[in-house]
C-alpha cells in the first residue's frame, strides 16, 4: 500500500493527518526531480475546483509553506464574480485577499505529464481555518462525530451524460445495465478506464444508466474526505478525457425535464470502541427531520429543482425503505452491516456539504435520541423551489453554523436573481405561443 492509497472503510482524522505525513515525503522526492508539477486544488462552492499550478524546483516548498488563494473562491458566482454580499461574506471580499492553500497529501494522484494534483485545506494567514470552506466545513462534522465515538465510510454515486459537439447524448435511448447501443461510448470509456486506474481512485464499477448518454462509474467507499475529494478528482478526469474525444461531459442535476443525474451517497458508521452504531435509529430518524431543511444543500442550483420537480425517481418525498429505490432514503447491505444511501442530492451537489449535511443531521439525531418513522412513511417532502428553500436556512444555520447558512442563503439568491435576469429559449416560446 502507497502513501497515496485509499484504505476502504472509515479513517479517523488522526489515521489520515499519518497518511498525509507519509504522503508529504513521498512528494518531496517526487518535486525535487526537474520537470515535475504540481496542481492545487480547492474544492469551491459550485462542486469545482479553484486550482493553481506549480513547477519544480518551486513546488517542493509549498509543501511545507502552503501557496496563496483569493479568498473570494468561497464567494463567488458560478462565472466567478464576487456574489453580494455583507457579514461574514464580505470578509471573504474585503481587499480581495489571499488565503493560504495548505496541502493534505494523503488527497494527491497522479494526472500523468509528471503532474501531481493534491486537495488543500484553506486558512487565513492568521492560521484559523477558512470556515467557508467546504472541506473545512466536513472537517468539523467529522470532528464533532468522532467525539460520540463513531466513524463514516462514505461512498458516492455521480452520474454523468456524455454528448458529441453537436450537444447530442452518445446513445439514443436509455440504456440502464445495456451493452448493446453503448459503442459509441466504448472508445471514451476506455481512455477512462486507463486514467482512472492510472489515477489509483479506486474504482468500484462502472455501468450505462437510465438516460441517453448517460453513464455512472463508483468509486470504493472510503473515509469521508477522501469520497468527496475523490469525486470531484473523478469529475476532473472524466471533463479531461472527455474533451480529448470532442465529448462534452453533463453533470447537471436534470439533462432534460424528466431525466436526472443523481450524486446518491452511500454511508455506513463504525464505533471506536466495536459497539453497533445506531444507523437506523437516531441517525437515520435526524437526516429525515432535517431533509427539507437541507434542501438548499441536496438543490443548490435552478436545475436542481427540474429534477426533483420532473424526474421519476427524484426523492421529493421524505420517507425509507429496505432496498427501495423509490424512497429517499434507501436501506441496502446485508442485515448484519447494513448501509443508508441517501438520495436525496443531484450531481451539481457539492459533495463536502452534502456528506457534512448528512453528518450533522445523524448526529443531532443521536445525540436528541430520535426514533424514525416506520418504514415507507412518508414525513414529509423536500422543497420544490429556490424560493421556497430559503426560508428553510435558519435551521441550517443550527446545523452547520450561521457563516455557511449565510453563504448558501447569498449563493440561492444569487441563483435566483441570474435566472430572473435571464431571457430563455423557454420564455421565447411561451411568447410565441401568445401571438
Amino acid at each position: 500500500m502507497t502513501a497515496f492509497t485509499r484504505p476502504a472503510g472509515p479513517r479517523s482524522l488522526a489515521d489520515r493527518q499519518e497518511a498525509a505525513s507519509a504522503g508529504t515525503a513521498v512528494l518531496r522526492g517526487i518535486l525535487a526531480e526537474d520537470g515535475a508539477r504540481l496542481l492545487l486544488l480547492v474544492p469551491d462552492p459550485h462542486a469545482r475546483f479553484a486550482a493553481v499550478e506549480l513547477a519544480a524546483p518551486f513546488a517542493a516548498s509549498v509543501l511545507d509553506d502552503g501557496y496563496g488563494v483569493c479568498s473570494y473562491v468561497f464567494a463567488w458566482t458560478p462565472s466567478r464574480d464576487p456574489l453580494k454580499a455583507s457579514g461574514v461574506l464580505g470578509g471573504y471580499l474585503e481587499g480581495f485577499g489571499d488565503l493560504r492553500m495548505r496541502l493534505d497529501a494523503a488527497s494527491a494522484i497522479p494526472l500523468g505529464e509528471r503532474t501531481w494534483a493534491v486537495v488543500c485545506d484553506a486558512e487565513w494567514p492568521s492560521g484559523t481555518v477558512a470556515e467557508l470552506a467546504p472541506r473545512e466545513v466536513l472537517r468539523g462534522q467529522l470532528a464533532a462525530l468522532e467525539g460520540l465515538g463513531l466513524g463514516p465510510s462514505v461512498g458516492i454515486e455521480h452520474e454523468v451524460v456524455f454528448r458529441d459537439s453537436a450537444g447530442v447524448p452518445l446513445t439514443t435511448h436509455g440504456v440502464d445495465y445495456a451493452v448493446g447501443g453503448t459503442e459509441r461510448l466504448a472508445p471514451l470509456l476506455r481512455d477512462l478506464r486507463t486514467a482512472l486506474d492510472d489515477a489509483g481512485l479506486g474504482v468500484e464499477s462502472a455501468r450505462a444508466e437510465c438516460h441517453p448518454g448517460q453513464y455512472e462509474i463508483v468509486l470504493r467507499h472510503r473515509d469521508a474526505l477522501s469520497a468527496c475529494d475523490d469525486v470531484l478528482l473523478q469529475q476532473l478526469i472524466v471533463r479531461r478525457v472527455a474533451a480529448r474525444h470532442g465529448v462534452t461531459a453533463d453533470y447537471l442535476a436534470a439533462p432534460e425535464p424528466g431525466q436526472g443525474n443523481s450524486g446518491h451517497v452511500h454511508l455506513s458508521l463504525s464505533a471506536m470502541d466495536g459497539s453497533e452504531p445506531d444507523l437506523l435509529g437516531g441517525f437515520l430518524a435526524g437526516v429525515l427531520r432535517d431533509a427539507r431543511a437541507l434542501t438548499a444543500v441536496w438543490a443548490p442550483t435552478w436545475n436542481s429543482y427540474v429534477r426533483l420537480r420532473t424526474a421519476p425517481f427524484s426523492p421529493r418525498e421524505v420517507r425509507w425503505g429496505y432496498d427501495d429505490r423509490t424512497a429517499s432514503v434507501r436501506v441496502a447491505g446485508p442485515s448484519s452491516s447494513p448501509r443508508l444511501e441517501f438520495r436525496f442530492a443531484g450531481a451539481d451537489a457539492q459533495p463536502h456539504l452534502v456528506v457534512a449535511a448528512l453528518l450533522a443531521a445523524g448526529r443531532f439525531g443521536l445525540e436528541e435520541g430520535l426514533a424514525p418513522p416506520d418504514a415507507g412513511v412518508t414525513v414529509g417532502s423536500l422543497a420544490t423551489s429556490p424560493w421556497e428553500a430559503l426560508p428553510l436556512l435558519e435551521r441550517v444555520g443550527e446545523l452547520l453554523g450561521p457563516a455557511v447558512a449565510a453563504q448558501l442563503a447569498a449563493l440561492l439568491t444569487e441563483e435566483i436573481e441570474s435566472s430572473l435576469d435571464t431571457v430563455t429559449d423557454w420564455q421565447r416560446r411561451r411568447g410565441a405561443l401568445r401571438s
